[in-house]
Formats: C-alpha cells, structure tokens, sequence
C-alpha cells in the first residue's frame, strides 16, 4: 500500500522519492501500523459517508469518526452500526464493542500524520474535535490490561526450555526463548528483526560473551543502536543453533519445514508468537497462560523477585521510564520481595 504523501506543488518524482525518504526514515512497526491505519479510516469514510477521504478532511467527518468509535454499537441501530458492520465484514474491525481509547488514540494520530505528510492542516487541531476526543477518551476509560496474562518467570522459562529437543525445530525455539529473555525481554519484533550481522563474537573466546545489536527497537533508533551482553546458556544455545542451522548472514530466526529443512526467510513476529503458545502447551501449561510479551514481563519480574536494582533491568530492557518498568517491580507479591529477607 502506498502512503498518502502527495503534497500538491511537488512533481510526481518528487513526489515518489518524498515517499521513500518516508519509508526509509520509519521503523518498519510504524509503517505497518499506518498501512493497517489508513485501510481502516479509508473503509470507514467510505461505509460512513459513501465517499473516499479527502485532504484536508472535513472536521464533520473527524468528529463523527471520534463519535462513531466511542461508544458499544451493539444494541445501537443506525448508521454508525451499519458502518461498523461493513468493517467487520471486511476483516477490519472484531466487533461492534467499543474500541479501546488507545486504539482510536493510534489511529487518530495516525490520521493526522497522514495530514503532515500532504502538508495539510489536520481537522484533528480543532477545539471542538480536540475536547470531543478528550471527552471519549475519558469516558471509555479502563484498566490497563497486561499485554500477557502471565509473565514468564524463569521457572516457567525452564519449562518450555525442557520441550525442546535437538532438532532444528527445538534448537531454534530455544535459542529464541533464551535470547529473548535473558537480554533483557525482547519484544517479538525485536527477536525476528535480529540478523547475523548483528552478532558479535569477538568477546567469546576470552570471556564467553557475546553481543546483540539492536538496531530499532520503540525506544532507540539506528543512530543509538545498544550492544546488548548475551552470556551462558543462553549465548550456547544461539551459537548451538547458527551451527546446526548453517547460518553465516541473514537472519538470525528462520521458519523450519515440516521436514525440518531451515528456510531462507525471516522469522514473523507471528511465527514467535506460534513458537511461544507451542512451547507453552508442551509444557503444559493452560490455554491464553501467557503471549510472547510474556517473555519481557517475566525478565523484569524475575529481575525483581531476585532483587535485581531497578535500574539495573532497565540498562538491559531498554525501557525509557521507570514508572512504566517498576509496574513489574509493584507487581511481585510482597511476601517474596528479597528486602523483607534483609536481616536474614
């Protein structure tokens, strides 16, 4: 899908290359959030108001898109259900319930970029829009929920540790599960962008370390890529698995045949996913136990549960503010924090 950038006063190479300094310049995540974007407000406008959106926007038409996404439709008749409807109906929309306030957050924000792009004012600014959308904002308001019901702790991490075999199949998911947790709870993007490249195995024979590169991840860029340590075990399986696997370029986390052939391909962020539900019924664990995020949650909350220094998890989970990490710190019960051992 092509971005909406197409500033009228440009030519059309111009045009195209202003578009490639865009897809160059963006992390891969927010690029892909925006094509899922756009294909949702395009459908909406043309379900809500038979007619493909226009630049700059009507602000009537941002309003009701704020209106039309506030509320439960489910027992609500009327256009803004037939809308939602016609969504569902394209895959674009799970049901008439009404969305969570970040998702309308995301694609509102998204909206305007759109805007920015074409150099166009966003109906978005105005202050009727502006106090409608803080409005619902608030009104639909809710706990945050865990983006995993369940951290995976080490104890759980063993667990789906002991259901890998030596195949190539096994030596990959536990390569992934221990370079995921272990440097300090890498989200599935993160994991799956990893390529050869990005490994650096010049401190091994001295020290048994290794380093991982991250070149994007939501909180740093290509500019300020962190050298993450990689040590024991978890360092023995990656370089277990690049053996077996033949890998000298490329990426780091393939695809595995039925046959158990190594495919050329990157690893999705939804193979990873697959990997950890797989993993997690092997190890018999319940149904929804616990997502890929799990993994991130789990460091920190073993981090915790060890009486790792707050900071200390943070300098390897990246996470830019400590009120967000020490939600996982806040969630250890209290009976188990080390500090009620201090005087032994």
């Amino acid at each position: 899908m092509i971005l909406p950038v197409s500033p009228a006063p440009l030519s059309p190479a111009d045009e195209a290359a202003l578009a490639e300094l865009y897809r160059r310049g963006t992390p891969p995540n927010t690029i892909r959030a925006w094509e899922r974007d756009l294909a949702f407000i395009s459908a909406w406008k043309r379900a809500a108001f038979g007619a493909p959106l226009a630049w700059p926007e009507a602000e009537g038409v941002a309003l009701r898109f704020i209106l039309d996404h506030s509320v439960d439709l489910t027992n609500k008749p009327g256009p803004a259900q037939a809308a939602a409807q016609a969504l569902i109906a394209a895959g674009l929309r799970r049901s008439l319930a009404c969305p969570a306030p970040a998702t309308l957050d995301r694609r509102i924000a998204s909206w305007r970029a759109f805007h920015r792009m074409k150099n166009l004012p966003s109906p978005f600014e105005a202050p009727l829009i502006a106090e409608a959308r803080g409005r619902a904002r608030r009104a639909a308001a809710r706990p945050p929920a865990p983006k995993s019901a369940q951290p995976i702790t080490r104890e759980v991490l063993e667990a789906m540790l002991a259901t890998c075999d030596g195949s190539h199949r096994g030596l990959r998911d536990r390569a992934a599960l221990m370079l995921g947790w272990a440097s300090g709870g890498r989200r599935r993007s993160e994991i799956v962008a990893l390529n050869r490249d990005d490994l650096d195995l010049g401190e091994w024979a001295e020290k048994g370390l290794l380093r991982l590169r991250l070149l994007s991840t939501k909180t740093t860029g290509p500019s300020q890529a962190p050298r993450l340590p990689l040590k024991g075990r978890a360092a023995r399986a990656l370089l277990d698995w690049l053996r077996l696997a033949r890998i000298e370029d490329g990426p780091l986390f393939r695809p595995v045949s039925l046959s158990g052939r190594v495919l050329r391909r990157r690893l999705t962020p939804e193979g990873l996913r697959g990997i950890v539900r797989h993993r997690l019924d092997l190890a018999g664990y319940p149904p929804g136990f616990a997502s890929a995020h799990g993994l991130r949650a789990g460091f920190l909350t073993q981090a915790a549960l060890d009486g790792a220094p707050l900071q200390a998890a943070m300098q390897l989970s990246l996470h830019r503010s400590a009120a967000q990490a020490q939600r996982y710190y806040a969630d250890v019960e209290i009976a188990d924090n080390p500090a009620a051992d201090l005087l032994g």
